[in-house]
């Protein structure tokens, strides 16, 4: 079986398949696809429209047609000689509910459940209410209204024999050592005498076994019709029809492993471990090795039989400890190597979900083959950013939205502000677990709870980066200079009493080894106080960059998305060419990517949007333009006109970036299905700015308004019109920037990550928006035609150029796979007027040479073309100097000989807008070897 070359990623649900994926297996094939890089496939919520709310790691999706289903594709797979790349998430599962028979298990049984060390729960709260109990905040209102308006349902099972209550889709399992607190009001003599048995339970050690006897006595005496209509008559009694149904009913709640709540009161009082603030999503502890065996069990079966050649681990800054998670899972795959079908990679792949921060690198020392490439976006993104735009587009945005501040003062506003709301219980944990370390010693132990809340606060609002990654051996060198950055913003934001409190913090988050800590009660808090940090750093980050500043400060919103600096508006060539070389010399076979299933904008989106930082005051007067024409459509609202200036003027580049070179604004079908999905969009960024309206409490009439705009402003002919025109201006110089971040993706260091659906042109915004449909036949039949990418270009504007140029790039990656996996990265320097246009470099492998150069900031020298392609004469005396040769037309038939005088711009990129070449020194390259890469030398500006 092949090398991993190519992913494709694939979002399965009940509308997608396994079964409908084995269908496109040749279609992929064809495009030169060798692996689907498949979406979470372990049973998940019915109805899960991306699997990561799974409720069993231990079997494959029903839904999605189950391991014979899986088995299938493999095959069909195997067949054409690609593979499968398995997203698991050891993070988390789904609560709540009552599809997760573990989650259901510890509700019924607490601390005394074997599952009950799955969840990361705490029970030793310091709520007295919540002393061995977890708070389960699923109730619609307040508790005492659900219990009076008899939404809380007893229920019996049959088939479990076992009680519970119902709550909407909820489920909430009665402890059966309190059966009898609801059989004893039995009439039915022999029903009644149940209560015994299991009030038995209470005094037995093997309650959770013995449990099993009783159940199965009261299931033989529920087979009487007379004991069946006895137990009608019971429950009826914790109904709300009954005069004491609710009081019954609370008595009884109160005696479970539970306490339930509104869910409000999830941010102020959880006391379990969540994904992010998502209160629906619980941690799981894979740390511990029971724990990790059960969850890990189906995909390394499955890479054991050779099913799938690699793992992808979602949200690994999740995890206690990330670095010896992926240790000890690269262990057992590489334990496994031997074990695999003889066709079958010895080498599988393991990936990390990482979002890298400014200047941050993935950790070498985890022994994974990389992340799932979303620094690959921002890299390419920053490149594709005019600089001259951002201080115009700047003061277009302060001037509007009338917000002074930088982004990176709106991430320390917002790292705050959900530190408060959302993540407050998970913040006053980790407080209180650095306060346990405080009092184990006579220097620390006057140090208060708030005086660690003030300086953890303002640690957590500086720090730079999703997490740092201490354990019992102290902090990473590679973390010391993030950390030394969050100290220093601390320092400056704390009073000097608090500063010594910080210092003491600094220490005791591994500063100080653990491990070189003598009392061993002491170490243990250490280690405590270091994993509830590293724990909650992430999700802050999350909220509070992607999720909230990132809708809150809209320069230019391309420049915010997953994984994106927003605080850098543009990158110069020079850094981007560094993380290539980087990226080949410390993880070549990572993934790139462009989109993703996690993108707040498709990758042709961000490509237009690049376009208008080129056009930074032209947009400003038609913005002003346009704001005036909208006056009239705007409402009036006690707190100010909806929509606010920034969310109008966010809207405007939405609506450039979104709108298709195809779209028709006198096409009605059309134009309501664009509004449909821009107001689906708007609905989710006003909640996630959290300023004019919220998921916890949504302002209704603010987003009715706002969706009111909308539509008008698209059934507003003069408005409408003009916001066209602006985007045709957008067309040639955004289908340039995809189809060069597209050559980019293939060709530098890295496994290029394809989204479903991108290899045409992807102007999907958020989720669920990129999850749409893929039109598979569509693009099954543009394949089918051969088109060449000079042909394609022709009608350029139905996306087939972009399949076209893949196409070519992914059979070069098939001829070559040597040349991609191993060749060094060499940056080309450019002479000429309008050098700082193009992006050159070329990949170098045993006597082969690929060249690849694609122009940037495109709009000035497109001049009145009427295709994405720069007329050569507007290169003027731009030149490049590569390697003197005939070089062959990766994406044309032209061969090139190119002297050492070097060659022309306008030469090189005569017939499409990118080029790639390819350079055969004659060489014997019959038995290539992994060559060790060079240093790297920067010639480039």
């Amino acid at each position: 079986m092949n090398e991993i070359l190519a992913t494709v990623r694939l979002q399965f649900h009940r509308g997608f398949t396994l079964t409908d994926a084995e269908h496109w297996v040749g279609y992929y094939a064809n495009l030169g696809i060798s692996h689907f890089y498949a979406s979470p496939l372990q049973a998940s919520r019915a109805g899960s429209p991306h699997g990561y709310d799974g409720i069993d790691p231990t079997r494959i999706d029903p839904e999605l047609g189950g391991e014979a289903a899986l088995e299938r594709l493999v095959s069909r797979l195997r067949s054409r000689g690609m593979g499968l790349i398995l997203d698991i998430v050891p993070n988390h599962l789904a609560v709540g509910g009552s599809q997760n028979r573990w989650w259901q298990d510890v509700l019924a049984w607490g601390n005394d459940s074997p599952y009950a060390e799955f969840f990361d729960i705490d029970w030793h709260s310091n709520d007295p209410q919540l002393t061995g109990k977890l708070l389960v905040p699923f109730l619609g209102d307040a508790y005492a209204e659900i219990l009076q308006s008899g939404e809380l349902v007893l229920g019996y099972d049959a088939d479990t024999a076992g009680f519970h209550v119902d709550y909407h889709e909820h489920r909430f399992p009665i402890d059966p050592r309190h059966y009898g607190d609801i059989l004893r009001f039995a009439e039915h003599n022999a029903l009644h005498e149940q209560a015994a048995f299991f009030d038995a339970l209470q005094q037995r050690e093997d309650a959770y076994t013995a449990a099993g006897d009783a159940r199965y006595q009261l299931r033989k005496v529920m087979e009487s019709p007379a004991a069946r209509q006895s137990l009608d008559a019971v429950i009826a009694l914790f109904g709300s029809a009954n005069p004491h149904g609710a009081t019954r009913l609370h008595t009884l709640l109160e005696r479970q492993h539970y306490r339930l709540a509104w869910w409000r009161t999830a941010s102020d009082e959880i006391n379990w471990r969540r994904f992010f603030d998502v209160t629906e999503l619980g941690g799981v502890r894979v740390e511990i090795p029971e724990v990790f065996e059960v969850v890990h069990a189906l995909p390394l079966r499955l890479v054991e039989e050779g099913w799938v050649d690699g793992l992808r681990v979602d949200h690994v800054d999740g995890l206690a400890d990330p670095r010896s998670y992926c240790l000890q899972l690269r262990q057992r795959l590489d334990a496994l190597q031997e074990k695999r079908p003889a066709e079958a990679p010895r080498h599988v792949a393991l990936y990390v979900e990482k979002i890298l921060g400014d200047g941050e690198t993935l950790h070498c020392d985890w022994r994974v083959d990389g992340t799932s490439g979303y620094e690959f976006m921002n890299e390419v993104s920053g490149i594709q950013h005019d600089p001259a735009g951002a201080a115009p587009l700047s003061r277009l945005w302060h001037n509007i939205s009338g917000r002074d501040y930088d982004f990176t003062t709106e991430v320390h506003l917002a790292r705050r502000e959900i530190l408060t709301s959302l993540l407050a219980s998970e913040f006053a944990a980790c407080a209180r677990s650095l306060h346990a370390v405080a009092r184990t010693q006579l220097a620390s132990r006057d140090i208060t709870l708030a005086a660690i809340s003030r300086a953890l606060e303002a640690l957590i609002v500086h720090f730079p980066i999703y997490r740092s990654y201490a354990d019992d051996a102290g902090r990473p060198d590679a973390d010391a200079p993030f950390f030394a950055q969050a100290m220093k913003g601390a320092r400056q934001a704390l009073n000097p009493p608090d500063i010594a409190v910080l210092e003491a913090m600094e220490r005791w988050l591994g500063g100080e080894a653990p491990c070189d800590v003598a009392d061993d009660e002491e170490r243990r808090l250490r280690q405590r106080a270091i994993v509830r940090f590293q724990q909650l750093t992430s999700p802050v980050a999350a909220k509070a960059v992607e999720d909230t500043a990132g809708y809150r400060s809209a320069v230019l919103i391309s420049r915010n998305d997953v994984g994106f600096d927003g605080e850098h508006f543009s990158h110069s060539r020079k850094r981007f060419h560094e993380a290539n070389v980087r990226r080949g010399h410390q993880f070549p076979r990572t993934m790139v990517t462009t989109a993703t299933h996690d993108h707040k904008r498709g990758e042709d989106v961000r490509a237009r949007l690049a376009a208008l930082s080129e056009q930074a005051t032209d947009f400003a007067n038609h913005v002003e333009h346009w704001r005036r024409l909208a006056a009239p459509l705007r409402r009036s609202l006690r707190d100010g006109p909806a929509p606010s200036p920034g969310d109008e003027l966010i809207l405007y580049q939405l609506l450039l970036g979104a709108w298709s070179p195809t779209l028709d604004p006198l096409d009605n079908d059309e134009m309501q299905a664009f509004v449909q999905r821009l107001a689906q969009w708007q609905q989710k960024a006003l909640r996630e700015a959290k300023l004019s309206s919220h998921w916890l409490w949504p302002d209704d009439t603010y987003e009715s308004a706002s969706r009111a705009f909308l539509e008008d402003l698209m059934t507003t002919p003069p408005l409408r019109d003009a916001i066209a025109a602006a985007a045709r201006k957008l067309d040639l110089p955004g289908a340039i920037n995809g189809l060069v971040q597209t050559v980019l993706r293939l060709t530098v260091p890295g496994v290029p990550d394809l989204y479903q659906g991108a290899e045409f042109w992807d102007y999907s915004l958020v989720d669920p928006d990129n999850r749409r449909p893929v039109d598979h036949a569509e693009r099954k039949a543009a394949l089918d035609e051969a088109l060449t990418p000079t042909d394609a270009l022709l009608t350029w504007r139905d996306g087939r150029i972009k399949q076209a140029i893949i196409g070519k790039l992914l059979a070069l990656r098939h001829r070559y796979p040597m040349l991609f996996i191993h060749g060094d990265y060499y940056p080309l320097s450019v002479s000429g007027v309008h050098a700082d246009h193009i992006v050159a470099f070329t990949r170098r492998y045993a006597g082969y040479q690929l060249l690849v150069v694609v122009p940037r900031l495109a709009t000035e020298l497109l001049g009145e073309a009427e295709q994405p392609h720069i007329p050569p004469q507007r290169w003027e005396d731009t030149h490049l100097l590569p390697e003197a040769g005939l070089w062959q037309g990766v994406l044309t038939e032209s061969s090139l000989e190119i002297s050492k005088q070097g060659v022309p711009i306008a030469t090189l990129l005569a017939e499409l807008p990118v080029g790639v070449f390819l350079l055969d020194d004659g060489t014997d390259s019959s038995d290539w070897i992994t060559s060790p890469l060079h240093q790297y030398r920067d010639t480039s500006k």
